[in-house]
């Protein structure tokens, strides 16, 4: 048994025990430091791989995820309505640059005299 008069004096003895806290507390904890869980299933049958599933997850907060470098919603246009314009934007910039080069190659095809065309 310990005996707690010859502690040093001006320390406290700390509980051995979790802290007390509230799960909004934990909650609020795991979020500004954020959490990674990792791990690997594998579905092995007569020393044949089957299935190998690799799991990483992160849980943070957008803050605490951005701090790690992590922000694919902002670019991912399924998530991401800014994403999804800018994807927009991209294409038609692509395509019109297409059709430049068609026509450039071909002068005679934007002016509505092509020879397959017919007129009325």
């Amino acid at each position: 048994m310990t005996d707690l008069s010859t502690w040093p004096s001006g320390l406290d003895p700390q509980p051995a025990g979790p802290p007390s806290g509230s799960l909004a507390d934990l909650l609020e904890r795991v979020l500004d430091k954020g959490i990674v869980i990792a791990g690997d299933i594998k579905i092995d049958l007569l020393d044949i791989e089957l299935l190998t599933i690799r799991l990483r997850l992160f849980i943070a907060s957008v803050e605490t995820a951005k701090k790690a470098g992590i922000d694919w919603w902002e670019t991912d246009p399924a998530l991401s309505s800014r994403a999804a314009r800018d994807a927009l934007a991209e294409e038609n910039a692509r395509l019109r640059a297409r059709l430049e080069a068609l026509e450039e190659a071909d002068p005679d095809a934007g002016t509505g005299s092509h020879p397959t065309e017919v007129s009325r």
